[in-house]
């Protein structure tokens, strides 16, 4: 099905951890609360506190409803898309409305910036899975890795985040990004994992910047160097980066997939193996796509740790 006619519902894209995701987009690119060194969309056009309906929660329900119609059934829904979900202040109706028509579970995927407002932790208590981050054991490493809007302070978020897991009963998988030279020390880390051991997700999941950054200084953790830092963590610790031996998996092949692949695009940089196995087409078929994209200037290829990633 063709992606025209979808403002708010995009993919399903593929996730290292999720399968195939069904994103919904929250807020406009980029409103949100940090402004990360190594996030993939680029620099924050829009640091806010400001929590508002940025986009209509009866609108989003109904292209959802368009799209699960389809019969393509994703392995998640996930409240996510160009930043802070957590500042759309419809979050309850959202996700109760979602519950009223699919089985599928709900993944909110946050920053976890604002868990210790009542009014984003309440709602997000009906998701399935909720997915916040911490990339630093201090507040001087928040501020250089995370460079948070000014009213957000490091120790209330971590009490946030610890709050939020003594009522949540659903899962909760923090994700730690690790960069090189920055946050990947063994001290750093420990401080990292000092705090996990506080939150007590259900898993801590390591990461690093596979992606093109916001921040062409920023570089990635070698994956055999994660592995070592996993045995500092008291939660299950694993990796969801990209490492040895770890490819897609290929459904079907596909036709003309130029309109999905640019909406996958406009939503994050991917590889050739992304597009295939969000898509269920062929590495080759996706490729071809990709460089018929890049040849119309609707897409452009930037290299990253070894790999080539299209951007629209």
């Amino acid at each position: 099905m063709s992606t025209t006619g979808y403002r708010y519902i995009y993919g399903p894209v593929p996730s290292r951890r999720l399968g195939r995701s069904l994103g919904i987009d929250l807020v406009p690119f980029k409103a949100c609360t940090y402004d990360c060194i190594y996030c993939q969309l680029g620099r924050t056009t829009d640091r806010t506190l400001k929590r508002k309906e940025y986009v209509p929660v009866d609108g989003v329900l109904e292209e959802l409803a368009r799209k699960l119609s389809d019969g393509d059934a994703p392995d998640f829904i996930s409240l996510a898309g160009s930043g802070e979900p957590t500042l759309h202040d419809g979050l309850g109706r959202l996700i109760s409305g979602i519950k009223s028509m699919t089985k599928i579970p709900v993944a909110a995927i946050t920053n976890g910036s604002l868990l210790w407002d009542r009014d984003v932790a309440e709602p997000l208590m009906s998701a399935d899975l909720v997915i916040p981050s911490l990339d630093a054991g201090d507040a001087a490493m928040f501020g250089r890795i995370n460079r948070p809007h000014p009213g957000i302070d490091f120790d209330r978020m971590v009490r946030g985040l610890v709050g939020f897991r003594q009522k949540y009963r659903g899962r909760i998988w923090l994700e730690v990004m690790l960069l090189d030279g920055l946050n990947d020390s063994e001290p750093a880390v420990r401080k990292i994992a000092e705090l996990a051991g506080r939150i007590r997700p259900d898993r801590v999941q390591l990461n690093t910047a596979a992606r093109p950054p916001a921040e062409g200084a920023v570089r990635p953790v070698p994956f055999c160097r994660m592995r070592e830092l996993t045995n500092l963590f008291p939660a299950p610790a694993e990796i969801i980066a990209s490492g040895p031996g770890k490819s897609a998996k290929v459904e079907s092949e596909g036709g003309n997939q130029g309109e999905k692949i640019l909406a996958m695009l406009r939503r994050r940089p991917c590889t050739a193996e992304d597009v295939s196995k969000g898509l269920g087409i062929h590495r080759l078929a996706a490729l071809k796509e990709l460089e018929a994209l890049a040849k119309k200037g609707e897409a452009r290829k930037a290299e990253t740790g070894g790999s080539w990633f299209y951007v629209a």
